[in-house]
């Protein structure tokens, strides 16, 4: 099963301290479901699966929380949930299953809410989001930004007839709106430009220099203050929660161990390997053990299933050694790309998360932040790796509609101008 054995501690213990991890637990996570509905989920009664598919597409959902996405409805959430979970490698088919109404699967979800910790610090991330932003920031992240346009993508047949008119309209209707947005971001930047500028040595920090929108709107809106003040206590909530759930996490999954038992079993199980905080020396001992165990699993299920692969491949023609050649190249490139980014930025780690918008006069020595000019240069390289892989796309999509005009003798197709 490749989960963890832990040692047990005292059940009464462990039944009292129990609803204060999930509660910790809870009021880290968005929509906040009761210690109740996660008890109710474990034994699969159907009045906890409402709460758990809303939580899980609160949780997978990369937009914020608004009355736009709010207003769904659970079927349309259920649906949405199964693609991300999907494109995210969850293993469990039984989920997929599941009927789209948002009536059923209570442990199934709480499975799946489980995996999602496991995978990572879920907590923070969700902290990260919804964080409070004083200062005017921008998003900046490097991290992707590879010269390869990687693979390319499998053709999937359509199924039935398309309407090439409808595709025109969505396509006109695509770059419309994307004109609206480019128009809106530019409007929002030369307000900001504005606001930086003319609020200029008003801040107490004279590292900043000026107010940001929300720092301008407090001195418009005094009552505003208030508002600010009950989400930064809201936030510090928050924070406080997610200390408790660290301190009370192995807790939680000693209890996962016990719902994971009332499954059915699968063919592709799944394995919980989370983070255990300051272990012990008797801990780290059973940890180390655990730990080798774990290896030894992977690594026989690694050579059954590279027998398993040669054995498909040994009996294939050229497409397959074509295609392995394909493979090779592709990851040569990406690891070149990986390479000349490491030696251009001599070793140093490329800057991720949200950065504070600080205006500062040109002839200021620079200090640790990052300059309108490097981010600049990282998205002209990631506007190059787009462009490429747009092109490979492109090429690919001419190659298809040949193969779609050939097959039909009586058809002449006629290609658009280009732009």
């Amino acid at each position: 099963m490749g989960r963890r054995r832990l040692r047990r501690p005292d059940p009464a213990d462990a039944a009292r301290a129990l609803p204060e991890a999930i509660a910790a637990l809870s009021r880290t996570l968005p929509a906040a479901p009761s210690p109740e509905t996660f008890r109710r989920a474990k034994f699969d009664h159907p009045e906890a699966a409402p709460a758990l598919w809303r939580l899980l597409f609160r949780v997978l959902s990369p937009l914020p929380a608004d009355g736009a996405s709010a207003s769904l409805a659970l079927e349309a959430q259920a649906r949405w949930v199964k693609s991300a979970l999907r494109s995210q490698g969850y293993p469990r088919r039984a989920l997929v299953q599941l009927p789209d109404d948002g009536s059923q699967g209570g442990r199934e979800l709480l499975l799946a809410l489980a995996w999602l910790l496991a995978r990572g610090p879920l907590p923070e991330r969700l902290l990260t989001q919804s964080h409070v932003r004083l200062g005017d920031e921008i998003p900046v992240c490097e991290c992707e930004a590879l010269a390869s346009p990687g693979l390319p993508a499998p053709s999937v047949e359509a199924e039935g007839c398309v309407d090439i008119r409808h595709l025109q309209w969505l396509m006109g209707k695509l770059r419309l709106q994307w004109r609206n947005l480019m128009a809106s971001q530019q409007e929002q930047c030369a307000l900001l430009g504005k606001i930086h500028s003319y609020t200029r040595g008003c801040h107490s920090d004279r590292s900043l220099g000026h107010l940001s929108v929300t720092e301008t709107e407090l001195l418009r809106d005094p009552e505003g203050g208030r508002q600010l003040l009950r989400r930064l206590e809201m936030e510090n909530a928050q924070l406080e929660a997610a200390l408790e759930w660290r301190h009370r996490e192995l807790i939680f999954w000693q209890w996962m161990d016990t719902v994971l038992d009332a499954c059915s079993p699968e063919a592709s199980p799944l394995t919980f390997l989370p983070r255990i905080p300051e272990p012990g020396p008797g801990a780290a001992r059973l940890l180390a053990r655990e730990l080798q165990t774990l290896q030894e699993e992977l690594r026989e299920a690694a050579e059954a299933r590279r027998a398993a692969w040669q054995a498909v491949v040994g009996g294939h023609g050229p497409e397959w050694r074509a295609a392995r050649r394909a493979l090779q190249t592709a990851v040569a490139q990406d690891l070149a790309a990986l390479q000349r980014a490491w030696e251009q930025d001599e070793g140093r780690a490329r800057p991720h998360g949200p950065r504070r918008l600080v205006r500062t006069e040109a002839k200021v020595p620079g200090g640790p932040g990052l300059w309108a000019a490097e981010a600049t240069e990282a998205l002209r390289a990631r506007e190059a790796c787009l462009e490429a892989v747009l092109r490979q796309l492109q090429g690919q999509c001419r190659q298809e509609l040949a193969r779609l005009a050939g097959a039909r003798p009586g058809l002449i197709w006629v290609p658009p101008p280009a732009r």
